[in-house]
């Protein structure tokens, strides 16, 4: 329950919740500076500085939180993130930022919703954007980049108590702009465990997401979590790639060490430990971000970055966390449907 200040209640599970969107968007911001530029070391500690590729301001997130700011507006529409009426709001909040609030974007995600485009306003929006993904995945087109990754965190808010149904809603929202199974795959393991965080309070659920894939590809995936908890971040290079952009985010996460009683310290540590990956440090941070959010909750994010967070379509950081705790408690006609 809120505390009287009306903030969810330290460690509680609603501030679990209440951290997702929260601690990507720190995470992003805290990237922006850095990506693409030479990779930190030890010695250099990450700063909510602005520029990067922008340029951005201090504390001004990228691309990878607007648009994961665009399926959580949605979740607060729909309740079925699956169904045809919520497909149809992404597509046409995704067609919005394209034309009005992209900072940055990916040459893989800017090729799909501009084929798309065309199809704006009208009832087959969502269609046309899965089509064009489809097409530029079978016709060879490298399809696995780290783009749906990035944003899909808040659509765990929406199915805290239904792992196969964040898998279902996981995959889709990948194949509205990435096509690739790698890619498809990888948010079903980051949103199971969010999900599982926000809901038990541990970093588990990654793993336990395993089950939640095709059994034939459940091997691979396990090894590939085997080499990020055996390597840093900064091994993981390629992180523009799926792949190694969720290795370079669960390396950071485990890999990182704090006091147990200082979860503050932690999401802090390894937020900074994820930038240090380097390459495309906004978004690998922006992944972590999301995880740490779930595990230590809104509470964990130290003050100068949840006052200095900001961005698309201009919210702060207390408008993320009020969006993130209205998604998993229901409001509106979500709340009216899921009685």
């Amino acid at each position: 329950m809120p505390d009287d200040a009306g903030a969810p209640s330290s460690g509680s599970r609603l501030d679990r919740a209440a951290g997702v969107l929260l601690g990507a968007a720190c995470g992003d911001a805290l990237g922006v500076p850095y990506e693409f530029a030479a990779r930190l070391d030890e010695s250099r500690t990450p700063e909510m500085v602005g520029g990067g590729l922008g340029p951005y301001a201090p504390g001004e997130y990228s691309d990878d939180t607007q648009m994961a700011v665009c399926l959580a507006e949605a979740a607060l529409e729909h309740a079925d993130m699956t169904a045809e009426a919520a497909r149809r709001s992404v597509a046409e909040a995704f067609l919005l930022w394209r034309r009005e609030g992209a900072s940055d974007i990916g040459m893989q995600t800017s090729a799909v919703l501009d084929a798309a485009a065309p199809a704006g306003g009208t009832p087959k929006v969502a269609e046309a954007m899965f089509a064009a993904a489809r097409r530029r995945y079978e016709s060879g087109v490298p399809s696995a980049g780290n783009g749906s990754l990035m944003r899909t965190a808040p659509l765990a808010l929406s199915y805290l108590d239904d792992p196969e149904g964040l898998a279902a809603a996981a995959a889709l929202y990948s194949d509205i702009t990435h096509a690739d199974p790698l890619a498809e795959e990888a948010c079903v393991l980051w949103c199971e465990g969010i999900r599982h965080a926000v809901v038990h309070g541990g970093f588990e659920g990654v793993r336990e997401g395993l089950r939640l894939l095709p059994e034939e590809h459940r091997a691979r995936w396990g090894e590939w979590l085997d080499e990020a908890e055996s390597r840093p971040p900064y091994a993981f290079e390629n992180n523009g790639f799926v792949v190694a952009a969720l290795q370079a985010a669960w390396s950071a996460v485990v890999r990182t060490k704090a006091p147990e009683a200082r979860p503050e310290e932690h999401f802090r540590l390894a937020l900074e430990e994820a930038v240090r990956a380097g390459n495309d440090t906004d978004t690998v941070a922006a992944i972590a971000g999301g995880l740490l959010g779930a595990r230590w909750g809104a509470s964990a994010v130290p003050a100068h970055f949840r006052g200095a967070v900001h961005g698309w379509p201009g919210l702060t950081g207390e408008d993320l966390v009020s969006m993130a705790v209205r998604i998993a408690e229901g409001d509106g006609a979500v709340q009216e449907a899921r009685r």
